[in-house]
């Protein structure tokens, strides 16, 4: 049985309040994913950022 039918599975065996434990975990997962995701992508960008600064200051040095 694949994982997400598992989890199914198992879901559709819980009582309501079980679910909405099961729901706001998997929100906060989502969450906390889109946050780390928005995190690295604004680390990225500053590397890239500053790759291209060095590059501009190598450039300027040599003329």
């Amino acid at each position: 049985m694949a994982t997400k039918e598992q989890l199914i599975h198992e879901i559709d065996q819980m009582p309501d309040s079980m679910i909405e434990q099961v729901l706001e975990f998997v929100l906060s997962l989502k969450t906390k994913h889109s946050s780390e995701s928005n995190s690295s992508d604004v680390w990225n960008a500053y590397l890239a950022s500053k790759r291209e600064r060095e590059e501009v200051y190598r450039r300027l040095a040599n003329s």
